[in-house]
């Protein structure tokens, strides 16, 4: 009551001063808001997202959570491929709560996250790209040297090696759609994508197409 008593006694000069006041902190407050509400959507790293979120339990192996750095457990969850994965952290898993404690994280915050610690465990993985950012489709030739030669040049795990006829045709006899989903999926030893989270289904057909040709074409001199 005395509050709204002494706002009915202040002179206009008095009103016009508050009512200056409250605006100017309103125009400082709203731009500050909708700043802090850009920075928390920003991309993020996969390593900022792990120091931020998943390392409260994969840094000490809390509730049994894979220790980073420990390959040889790291290793059986490489095997499984990022979509699986990133599946595991969206839904929740044995002791891990769905998005892994924080629902601000999106599929791709989790795939950051997720790439990051295989690799620090061992793995190779390309971290994921930003979908925000448009790029050029890369070629089948890119992508085996960027990544898929590592395998596929020497037949490590497995991998049917570039040049191989035999080998090729083989795989290729059982539909080359097949192929291309165990590449997709994962086989094997082969994570899904064969570690490039970022690469596209119409990347795989073409790289896996370029290893074809090059296995079953005349050999070069």
């Amino acid at each position: 009551m005395s509050k709204k008593l002494n706002q009915c006694c202040l002179s206009p000069i008095q009103i016009r001063t508050k009512l200056s006041v409250r605006g100017a902190l309103v125009a400082i407050a709203i731009p500050f808001t909708f700043g802090m509400t850009l920075a928390h959507g920003a991309e993020r790293s996969g390593e900022s997202i792990v120091d931020e979120v998943c390392a409260n339990c994969h840094k000490n192996g809390k509730n049994g959570a894979p220790v980073i750095g420990d390959k040889k457990e790291w290793a059986k969850r490489k095997a499984q491929g990022l979509t699986n994965l990133t599946q595991h952290a969206l839904e929740g898993i044995r002791n891990m709560p769905s998005h892994g404690g924080n629902a601000g994280l999106s599929a791709r915050d989790l795939e950051r996250a997720i790439t990051y610690m295989v690799n620090q465990s061992g793995g190779s993985w390309i971290e994921p790209a930003n979908p925000a950012a448009p790029r050029e489709e890369r070629t089948g030739e890119q992508l085996v040297k960027a990544k898929c030669g590592e395998c596929h040049l020497t037949g490590k795990d497995g991998a049917p090696k570039i040049g191989d006829q035999n080998a090729w045709v083989g795989r290729v006899s059982k539909g080359l759609n097949t192929v291309i989903a165990s590449g997709i999926h994962g086989r094997g030893a082969m994570p899904a994508r064969g570690g490039m989270a970022d690469i596209s289904d119409s990347e795989m057909r073409a790289a896996v197409i370029y290893m074809f040709t090059e296995s079953i074409g005349p050999k070069k001199k």
